[in-house]
C-alpha cells in the first residue's frame, strides 16, 4: 500500500503531463492589416541563424515544419512560388527544445484530512509529504510572415508544448501539426474595432 502510495501522484502527473495541449500566441503589426489581407502568395525564408540543437537543425524537421504550413495555407487558397516570382510575403520558421524541470510535493493524504483534528495531530499515518521531481523538453516554433515588398515583420506566432521525458516522433510530429494549425488559424488577423 505505501509503494501505491507513493506510485500514482507520479503516474497521474505524467499522465496529465502527456495530454498537456499546445499553447499559441500572435502579435502582429495593426498597420499592415490590410496589406496582410490581401497576400496570396508567399516563399520559404531560409532558416535564420542555425540552432546547434541536432533536434531541429536537421533536414527531417524542416520539411515536417514547411510541409505542416503549406499544406495549412494551402488549403486556405494560399499558392507557393519561387522567390523569384515576386511573392506577396515571405514566411520563415525557427524552434527550440529547452529541457525543464517540475518538482510537485504530494503530501500523504493527497490533499484530504482524515484526522477530524488533521491540523494540529496527523495520526501515527501521517506526516510530510514526497516531493517528486520530473524532468521534461518544451518544444518551442516560431512562424515569421515578412512583408515581401517592405522587407518587414508583419507577422509572428509562437507555439509550445510539452514534448514529455521521452518524446516519440509521431507524438511530436502531431503536436507539430497542432501548433500550427491553432496558430495559423489567427492568420492573416483580423482588424481592432475602435471603441
Amino acid at each position: 500500500m505505501r509503494l501505491l502510495s507513493r506510485v500514482v501522484p507520479v503516474l497521474v502527473g505524467l499522465g496529465l503531463a502527456s495530454c498537456a495541449g499546445v499553447d499559441v500566441g500572435t502579435n502582429y503589426d495593426p498597420a499592415a492589416v490590410q496589406r496582410i489581407d490581401n497576400f496570396r502568395t508567399y516563399s520559404w525564408l531560409s532558416q535564420p541563424q542555425k540552432s546547434q540543437d541536432t533536434r531541429i537543425n536537421n533536414a527531417i524537421a524542416d520539411a515536417r515544419v514547411k510541409e505542416a504550413v503549406d499544406r495549412d495555407l494551402q488549403a486556405r487558397g494560399y499558392r507557393k512560388v519561387d522567390a523569384g516570382e515576386n511573392p506577396d510575403f515571405l514566411i520563415g520558421w525557427q524552434g527550440a527544445i529547452d529541457t525543464r524541470l517540475s518538482a510537485e510535493t504530494v503530501d500523504n493524504y493527497y490533499g484530504y484530512p482524515w484526522d477530524p483534528f488533521w491540523g494540529s495531530y496527523y495520526g501515527p499515518y501521517g506526516g510530510g509529504g514526497e516531493t517528486y521531481v520530473r524532468q521534461y523538453d518544451v518544444g518551442t516554433l516560431i512562424l515569421d510572415v515578412v512583408d515581401a515588398k517592405a522587407k518587414a515583420l508583419v507577422w509572428r506566432g509562437t507555439a509550445q508544448t510539452d514534448l514529455g521525458d521521452t518524446p516519440s516522433a509521431q507524438a511530436t510530429g502531431k503536436k507539430l501539426d497542432e501548433g500550427v494549425e491553432k496558430m495559423l488559424e489567427q492568420f492573416p488577423p483580423k482588424a481592432e474595432k475602435q471603441k
